[in-house]
């Protein structure tokens, strides 16, 4: 039977100094600037959410971070690369009622990528959705020539309208997200902040690390995002250090708190920053969409 990674708890616990606020991290906050304004569009940066355990906040980070990235005015795609369809659905569309899905833009070279492009109800973030369709993709992909490159090909036309693509990948480290892993200029993996979540994330890492020897040079980490944080649980602050420890700097300084908004913005069918633009949810959300943009060379 597999033994649970120990905890080290230290014995005394270091005090900051007072003019330095410390994070939910453990480590001090710093102040992420502003988002200077963008006169030119285009030129996208792709981003993946990435991790193969399921309910960790992929889809929802990819909306919320997708909208708070909007509100800085940048121009967004978000990409439902998930049969499930949950970031459609998310966003207020019925999977039954898609005339044309991203399935239809891997499999039919006649469609365009604009033909599939649907708004997102929020000013300039546009979404490419997706349904049970999806699922053959995954069979079908596997006689293609270059399959690997599919989702990198159907993407390139959209490169030159958009600031950011968020692909929110399944949970899964199959054909559909090496497809996103290879379309990709970088990697978030949001991460619960829960023992068995923990645990995947090194057979992620091998997949990344794979990725980008033989497929994707350029595909890099932009960051480890803790979710689901409940800092009055000392689990919570446990796997929140050992995450900080194993990733040191990739882990963000932002951390996604536990709260009932999420859910109900779901069920509304819109992000935490519109159905509930003051709550702590959509705070924290914005300043990761901060955080982010100071990460990224172009930025």
């Amino acid at each position: 039977m597999t033994q649970p990674i120990p905890f080290e708890r230290p014995l005394v616990e270091e005090v900051p100094a007072a003019d330095v606020p410390m994070g939910p991290t453990g480590r001090p906050m710093p102040v992420f600037p502003e988002p200077v304004a963008v006169r030119e569009h285009g030129g996208a940066r792709v981003i993946s959410m990435c991790n193969q355990k399921g309910g960790v906040g992929k889809t929802t980070t990819t909306i919320n971070l997708g909208a708070s990235l909007a509100e800085f005015g940048r121009r967004v795609l978000l990409v439902d690369f998930d049969p499930q369809g949950s970031l459609s659905v998310g966003l207020g569309l019925n999977p039954h009622e898609m005339d044309l899905t991203i399935y239809n833009l891997l499999m039919d070279r006649e469609v365009a990528v604009d033909e599939v492009v649907v708004p997102s109800g929020i000013e300039g973030m546009d979404l490419l959705p997706s349904n049970i369709d999806l699922s053959a993709a995954e069979v079908q992909l596997v006689h293609e020539v270059a399959r690997e490159q599919t989702l990198q090909r159907v993407l390139a036309p959209a490169l030159e309208h958009y600031d950011i693509i968020l692909i929110d990948c399944q949970p899964s480290l199959g054909l559909l997200t090496v497809n996103a892993l290879t379309a990709s200029d970088g990697v978030i993996v949001p991460l619960e902040c829960e023992y068995f979540a923990l645990r995947g994330v090194a057979l992620l890492k091998t997949t990344i690390d794979k990725v980008r020897e033989r497929l994707n040079p350029k595909l890099e980490i932009d960051g480890v995002l803790g979710t689901m944080f409940d800092g009055r649980t000392l689990h919570s602050r446990e796997v929140m250090e050992r995450l900080v420890s194993a990733w040191g700097d990739k882990v963000f300084h932002t951390v996604i708190r536990r709260t009932v908004k999420f859910s109900d913005a779901t069920v509304a069918g819109e992000p935490i920053t519109s159905y509930a633009s003051s709550s702590t949810g959509a705070d924290a959300y914005r300043q990761l969409a901060r955080e982010v943009l100071t990460r990224w060379p172009a930025e």
